[in-house]
């Protein structure tokens, strides 16, 4: 069978500040054996894809990351597409868009997997055998989800109610009765107990013809402004993938809407395979604690930490040493620029701070401390009033955006590899223990011509120093002329 894996990298994952933010998304974390949730799930992928391609559809803007998460694990792949999404229209638009692309490169009776990347799952070759099942009830026209045979009264999750007995021609795929939201804590323990309802994984399995069929039935709000995003989106080709970049004033008349809302709770062809697969969605701290084993006092540790008297607390710092002494059941979790200390049963209202974070317009809702460009990453250093320091690194062969800026001058200074820089009309090259200044009103541009990375220190003076003064004016990303 045609299987082509569609990979849906989205969502900030609020609930996982501040290691997850907007620009730094959930399926970027990595967990303690180095992994991202993202390539865990791209390994996944590869290993199912029937014809060694996988569809990633993600954010125009971070592209770069998720092509580098991809890039740098070992997989067995032919070809990797990108759907790139101007802004975030839910998962049925993305979903959507998804399933034209696969009809127009495999033909519309390709099977799509549709997965999202910040899952686990244990049990790979249960969820083989469990694909096997959805894939054959989806060559018969089936829209399959998957569901998980639940362990205990979860309240995070949706619910999947099924028919007892089997779909005919099937012994493991059934009829769908109903989808049930993320239920109360009494609602929970009776679902659980009769025996009849599944976590709600997020996982899907149908035809791309089905799905498109569906979506026009139930939600041509979603499907016409999609089917005109693809067809007028920008396109480049490689010879071991290719990019989609829709067209944004199509894709953003898209209805807001998940596919479960838009189809699956609305079609009369759902159905669900019930699974053990060693499942987590990793949707809050408290499941990432659960990663890690407990120490005898129930604590777990991702970093430096010197406990005394601490009971049932899940510690991680990628940095600094964190001392504790006489709390039990917390949560605490320390970044660069931000620290996060939650008891471990409100894991869940993480995400109420990053809406107060939002709404102030705080930058730490959005980005960290480093930030991460195509060409590499800056570091804000030290700020004060008309001055910031960072640490720029550059890419080995990449290069920053020809640009300006209006109200800041910057003084560079080449810490180790070589810098080409393009000052004015002037034209440099750089060593390390070298510098160059550049006046406000400018023309220049960053290039690391090396095979190591460049790494230096700009000094930024000015009335303003924010990141939106920058007029650009050649990016060999696609980005925006004025930032």
């Amino acid at each position: 069978m045609n299987i082509i894996p569609v990979i849906i990298c989205g969502g900030a994952g609020t609930r996982l500040w501040p290691v997850s933010r907007e620009a730094f998304p959930k399926p970027l974390l990595k967990l303690a054996d180095g992994q991202s949730l993202l390539q865990k799930t791209f390994l996944r992928a590869t290993r199912v894809a029937s014809e060694k391609e996988v569809l990633v559809v993600t954010n125009r803007e971070t592209f770069f990351l998720t092509k580098d998460e991809c890039a740098d694990v070992r997989a067995d792949v032919s070809r990797v597409g990108f759907v790139l999404e101007p802004s975030a229209r839910n998962t049925a638009a993305a979903i959507g868009v998804a399933a034209q692309v696969v009809r127009e490169e495999h033909g519309a009776d390709a099977i799509m997997l549709v997965m999202p990347a910040d899952q686990l799952i244990e049990d790979e070759a249960a969820f083989g055998v469990a694909i096997e099942h959805a894939a054959r009830a989806a060559r018969e026209g089936q829209l399959v989800t998957f569901g998980i045979r639940p362990t205990c009264p979860e309240t995070g999750y949706g619910y999947i109610e099924y028919e007892a007995h089997p779909l005919p021609g099937t012994d493991a795929v059934h009829k769908v009765v109903r989808f049930i939201e993320k239920p109360e804590l009494r609602v929970a323990q009776e679902l659980v107990a009769d025996g009849h309802h599944l976590w709600n994984a997020g996982i899907f399995c149908f035809t791309a013809e089905t799905l498109l069929a569906e979506l026009q039935c139930h939600a041509p709000g979603v499907l016409e402004p999609a089917l005109a995003a693809v067809e007028e989106a920008r396109r480049s080709t490689a010879s071991d993938g290719f990019s989609v970049e829709l067209n944004a004033d199509r894709f953003n008349e898209a209805q807001d809407i998940s596919i479960d809302y838009a189809v699956m709770e609305r079609s009369d062809k759902v159905a669900v395979v019930p699974c053990e697969l060693g499942w987590s969605d990793i949707g809050s701290w408290l499941a990432i604690s659960e990663l890690t084993a407990p120490d005898p006092e129930g604590n777990r540790i991702h970093g430096e930490a010197e406990l005394y008297d601490v009971g049932n607390c899940f510690v991680r710092s990628d940095e600094r040493l964190i001392g504790m002494v006489g709390v039990h059941d917390l949560i605490v979790v320390d970044t660069p620029d931000a620290l996060l200390i939650a008891e471990r049963s409100r894991a869940q209202d993480v995400k109420q701070i990053v809406a107060k974070l939002k709404r102030a317009n705080h930058q730490s809702y959005r980005l960290h401390r480093t930030v991460h460009r195509p060409w590499g990453t800056y570091t804000v250093l030290e700020e004060g009033d008309r001055f910031k320091m960072k640490r720029i690194v550059v890419k080995p062969g990449a290069s920053l955006s020809l640009q300006m800026h209006h109200h800041r001058s910057e003084h560079w200074i080449v810490v180790s590899g070589c810098a080409d820089i393009v000052n004015g009309d002037k034209v440099i090259s750089l060593q390390p223990n070298e510098s160059t200044y550049i006046p406000a009103g400018h023309k220049h541009r960053l290039i690391n011509p090396g095979v190591l990375d460049l790494v230096l220190i700009e000094v930024q003076c000015g009335e303003y120093l924010g990141e939106d003064d920058i007029v650009r004016f050649e990016d060999i990303y696609g980005r925006a002329p004025a930032a």
